[in-house]
């Protein structure tokens, strides 16, 4: 790998909970503007969730989404306008140099799940069930979904990697493109999880899927009252080029990525090692050359629940214990917990700071978790500040880390 073949971000897509663009997931940040709501759950009756509110059918043909899956659609529509808000036409696309990478943390049980209740609601006629069952399950869907929609031929597939995917569907997107196996890359993350009956029961038996009267306030990172996750959905896509290919035909640029590290905490099913994220993003700005006074922004993974806001916090105080440039931020109290689409989605929403020079708050955060207190903590109105270098935080179950650093473009 040539890891001084530089790589930057020309187009970005997304559908969140609260917007289905960039400038509006912005504005929804800036301005306090939640997106989650409540859905109605099999077995659990309503439950506070983000549901993303896109047109399926822009750029999906109805035959085509029924054969299809919610990830998929979710995929297309964001693959569509980050290819859009690029400046590239899909006719102009060399399709077989073209590259789909897109981070995802579980898929294929909704659907399964979804057929074996219609079973026991018919006599358990194995007549019925979907002939589209298998093409819908793979681990392929949904970057093969894209790939069919948009006619790419080079590779296309999706990266498991629990709800550090959507960081780590960039980086591969990065790392092929200067391994040469690509000259273009989509690449980002995508989540259908709020069509699984599973992953809500499993977070409430667990005791840590979030609730409150309010479902604004269900999903609330670093307060001392959180009580869990808020499942959410959606997707965020990224066209990935090689700065020199992005000079040449003067596409806009919204920010370089100069560092990133993957590591695993061997440590729990579930439960974080504060040690191995210290080591995560130490590694990624060693990579990036850079130190932690360096960084400008840190949106956290910071999901609500108890020990995992705790031990990503402490990792912070001991990166960033010293830095008086280093401003916190975090997202899912406004959409969410995304999965395998939150990073991607996170960073999508601090990118525009390159420009606008604001730092988004969290969601306002009443009571702060004193065991969450840390300097810098951006809570209530953005900061104004000069951004160079964003760093975004993405950790997931069976104990992976991500961490993406994002920096201004110079010359």
């Amino acid at each position: 790998m040539d890891n001084k073949i530089r790589v930057v971000i020309t187009g970005v897509g997304l559908t969140a909970p609260n917007a289905n663009n960039l400038k509006d997931f912005r504005e929804a940040l800036l301005t306090q503007k939640s997106g989650i709501t409540e859905m109605e759950v099999r077995y659990m009756g309503k439950v506070a969730a983000g549901i993303c509110n896109f047109d399926e059918y822009l750029y999906q043909k109805k035959k085509m989404r029924r054969r299809g899956t919610r990830a998929g659609s979710i995929s297309i529509y964001c693959a569509h306008e980050a290819l859009k808000d690029s400046g590239l036409s899909l006719e102009a696309l060399v399709k077989n140099r073209t590259g789909i990478y897109l981070g995802i943390t579980e898929h294929g049980n909704v659907e399964t799940e979804n057929e074996i209740y219609e079973l026991h609601k018919n006599n358990l006629d194995a007549s019925l069930w979907s002939h589209h069952h298998n093409p819908r399950t793979v681990a392929n869907t949904p970057a093969g979904e894209v790939s069919l929609n948009m006619g790419i031929t080079g590779p296309a597939y999706t990266i498991g990697a629990a709800c550090a995917a959507g960081n780590i569907g960039i980086i591969h997107g990065m790392q092929m493109l200067q391994l040469g196996e690509a000259d273009l890359a989509l690449a980002g993350g995508a989540s259908e999880s709020t069509g699984t009956f599973g992953i809500f029961a499993g977070f409430k038996s667990q005791g840590a899927l979030g609730s409150h009267e309010d479902p604004t306030k269900a999903s609330r990172p670093l307060d001392v009252s959180r009580n869990g996750i808020v499942v959410s959905e959606g997707g965020a896509v990224f066209i990935l080029e090689r700065l020199e290919d992005a000079l040449k035909r003067g596409s806009k640029i919204y920010g370089e990525i100069a560092g990133y590290h993957v590591n695993s905490d061997a440590v729990d099913f579930v439960l974080p090692d504060t040690q191995r994220q210290v080591e995560c993003m130490n590694a990624a700005m060693a990579k990036a050359k850079i130190t932690a006074n360096d960084i400008d922004i840190v949106n956290l993974h910071a999901t609500g629940t108890v020990s995992g806001d705790e031990n990503e916090c402490e990792a912070i105080r001991v990166v960033f214990g010293e830095s008086e440039n280093t401003y916190i931020n975090c997202t899912k109290g406004f959409i969410g917990h995304a999965m395998g689409a939150a990073g991607a989605l996170e960073l999508a929403g601090n990118l525009p700071s390159f420009s606008d020079n604001k730092i988004h708050s969290c969601k306002y955060i009443e009571n702060v978790d004193p065991k969450c207190a840390m300097k810098n903590l951006v809570n209530g109105n953005p900061v104004d500040k000069e951004v160079n270098y964003i760093l975004s935080n993405s950790f997931g179950m069976l104990g992976i880390n991500s961490v993406l650093i994002i920096k201004k473009l110079k010359i």
